[in-house]
């Protein structure tokens, strides 16, 4: 019996978790098909992951949507708030139910944030990042969108940690651009259930088809659908990164020519442990056009990373931000009222 309390993770765990981020089956009885490639049962694989989603290892199992495709407006968002003031600033920034990151950094733009508005805002991304702006007491904000997708996609390699080791990106600006930006009803109904946690039971598709009104077959043959145009990246799982080991995350940005930035943002979205890669606008403060990600086990790991990207790309102009504390971390809700709720409630602060 596999302990739910206090357990160390074994070579199957590792195993496991490998393999469940970058994708789960998208099958009738998906945990008895992911036992069948490491030589588990359903119910071997199902009690690991209970263990896994108690002791904070796992966050969640769900859909991942490309935001954009679902027509949402969305960016990475920089604020300089006094440190006194941080944590009510935070606070107040994490009132809006698309802000899904949000980070201390050391850097003198110390708050960092992604906020999503659904294709209906009445305030728009613009105006949302303004109330954001006043109501956190930010003294500076910078609103840096992605400009091109060179990857997307947290997979954290539980054997190895952050290597300078490549593989070609799960999901790119090619993959953006050839998404299907029809969304139906029928989808709708669809995304609201597919972007829940997956329930542990041998049949998961069977109790989430009961709750959206369909047959179990129809459920899933909507979820291939949605992944075949591109409109869901992947389902997979998505992790607690500090109690997965990974404790140091570094958002590495980088001062690229123009003329070098499609070359460079694909050589560092080759790399496995580059979660994000994105070209982003620059300002008069803020020179780095080119945002990576990278998740090590330590500082050391990333900072590794990074040195390998310099000295493989030539660019030596370029500063690593650590994250020194987490305000918040979690899936933006499509298709869900919570978000018109907080306009409704903040679009006066404009006036």
């Amino acid at each position: 019996m596999i302990s739910t309390t206090s357990r160390m993770m074994d070579t199957a765990d590792k195993e496991l978790l490998n393999l469940i981020q970058r994708d789960l089956p998208l099958v009738r009885e998906p945990f008895a098909e992911l036992g069948a490639r490491i030589g588990l049962t359903d119910h071997d694989v199902i009690r690991r992951i209970e263990a896994l989603k108690r002791t904070k290892v796992i966050r969640q199992m769900s859909a991942i949507f490309d935001t954009r495709v679902l027509g949402y407006e969305s960016s990475l968002v920089a604020s300089k708030i006094p440190p006194e003031h941080l944590k009510e600033g935070a606070k107040a920034i994490n009132s809006h139910p698309g802000v899904s990151h949000n980070y201390e950094r050391d850097n003198e733009f110390n708050l960092w944030y992604t906020v999503a508005v659904p294709p209906d805002s009445r305030l728009g991304l613009e105006g949302t990042v303004e109330v954001l702006h006043r109501i956190s007491g930010a003294e500076k904000t910078r609103i840096l969108p992605t400009l091109k997708l060179f990857k997307i996609g947290v997979t954290l390699d539980m054997k190895e940690g952050a290597t300078a080791r490549k593989e070609a990106p799960a999901y790119g600006e090619n993959d953006r651009q050839a998404a299907d930006r029809n969304i139906t009803e029928e989808d709708k109904a669809a995304i609201r259930i597919l972007q829940e946690d997956l329930p542990l039971t041998p049949r998961p598709f069977d109790l989430w088809a009961e709750q959206a009104g369909m047959e179990p077959a129809e459920l899933l043959d909507r979820a291939r659908d949605l992944k075949a145009r591109k409109i869901m990246r992947r389902f997979a799982a998505v992790l607690y990164h500090r109690k997965a080991g990974f404790r140091a995350n570094a958002m590495g940005v980088w001062k690229v020519p123009k003329e070098r930035v499609d070359e460079v943002g694909m050589k560092f979205a080759g790399y496995q442990a580059v979660s994000h890669c994105y070209e982003r606008p620059t300002y008069e403060d803020w020179p780095y056009s080119i945002f990576s990600m990278v998740h090590g086990r330590s500082k050391d790991e990333c900072e590794a990373v990074l040195k390998a990207m310099s000295e493989e790309s030539g660019i030596t102009e370029y500063d690593s931000l650590y994250s020194t504390r987490e305000y918040k971390k979690t899936r933006v809700r499509y298709f869900t009222p919570e978000m018109e709720a907080w306009e409704r409630l903040y679009a006066g602060v404009l006036r």
